[in-house]
């Protein structure tokens, strides 16, 4: 028979190599590894490979004819990122353009998704309503629906013969042509002046103005706005009412017995609780939207005169279209730092403070 140890090993003694009380936990781990191994081998195969042969073709002159690895194929270096980045010339206007309207597009759409999400899981949370059931499944109905089909109605709804400029007829207002402006919403706000403030129109970034940057989207881009921000509320409200029937309710009806109003009980007590949902939907939501394709390819694809032009479309007309294989996947590779960007900027503001 073996002898036990009955004294406690000393802090920072090494165990005694051979042993076998370790010979368990080495099976233990090869075993973890072996079961882990399908899932690393799929993602292998599907993610990560991937996403480095597109990170070749981002560095290279491929055409889309044959393979990206056959000798016919040469390394450009970073030519493809400096023509979007800093190369004069309409590639990088074009870019530029699809960053600009792909910025307004999160600036409305983020803040507006969250804060509708949010006002109905507080409506479907009160004890009085009634039909709870029937609201919460109308409200989340969007989100299920194809983003395509729902397009396409959009699509006949804004038509020159639509049912959205029948409307504006009746007001006296030029549907088609309204639709059709290029212009963004604050220049059509101030009257479009014909002499811009000289300081931003002589200077820009990427190729752009500092007054195009400053148009604001175009009303066809705000169209848009406003399908996305009706089909995607919907899945966002279930996560923020799971949340709210997690809070304990014994903290509110604390705050409820010291006096506090209910917009002091919502701001100072409910909200705090749901920072951690409030993260994870501006996250989901910001990903989300930079990288909306599927509308504006159904809706515009990129009209009028590239006013709903957005980086993700801009990276499949310049592939699939243009053939620009690492064109396109140059684009792609910079809306995903961009991502990255903006999500741990994010982060750092929705940060614990003590």
């Amino acid at each position: 028979m073996g002898t036990l140890l009955t004294e406690p090993v000393a802090p920072g003694t090494a165990p005694l190599r051979g042993t076998r009380g370790r010979r368990p936990l080495r099976r233990d781990g090869r075993a973890g590894w072996l079961f882990l191994a399908p899932t690393l081998i799929v993602l292998g195969l599907f993610m990560v490979l991937p996403i480095l042969m597109a990170l070749w073709v981002s560095v290279s002159d491929w055409t889309g004819n044959g393979s990206p690895f056959s000798s016919r194929v040469n390394s450009v270096g970073g030519d493809n990122y400096a023509a979007l980045l800093t190369e004069p010339g309409l590639t990088r206007q074009n870019f530029a353009t699809s960053v600009r309207n792909n910025g307004y597009f999160v600036l409305f759409v983020v803040p507006l998704q969250t804060a509708f999400a949010l006002f109905l899981a507080l409506v479907l949370h009160q004890k009085k309503l009634k039909g709870r059931q029937f609201f919460r499944t109308a409200f989340y109905f969007p989100t299920v629906t194809s983003s395509v089909a729902i397009s396409v109605v959009f699509l006949f709804l804004f038509s020159s013969t639509g049912t959205v400029n029948a409307a504006l007829k009746l007001f006296g207002v030029d549907g088609p042509s309204w639709f059709a402006d290029p212009r963004g919403i604050f220049h059509l706000a101030l009257g479009d002046p014909a002499n811009p403030p000289s300081a931003l129109v002589g200077h820009g970034f990427l190729g752009l103005s500092w007054w195009d940057w400053l148009s604001g989207p175009s009303v066809a881009m705000c169209s848009i706005i406003v399908l996305v921000v009706w089909t995607s509320t919907g899945g966002f409200m279930l996560m923020f009412y799971a949340a709210l029937q997690n809070l304990p309710p014994s903290v509110d009806e604390a705050a409820l017995i010291d006096g506090a109003t209910a917009w002091q009980r919502f701001w100072r007590v409910t909200l705090p609780q749901l920072r951690p949902t409030l993260f994870l939907v501006l996250t989901l939501g910001l990903i989300g939207t930079w990288q909306v394709f599927d509308q504006v390819y159904v809706l515009s694809r990129g009209n009028p005169a590239n006013t709903t032009l957005t980086p993700a479309y801009l990276s499949y007309s310049s592939s699939f279209i243009g053939h620009q294989w690492g064109q396109g996947a140059a684009i792609a590779f910079l809306l995903f730092v961009v991502i990255v960007a903006f999500t741990l900027v994010q982060r750092w503001a929705l940060r614990e403070r003590r």
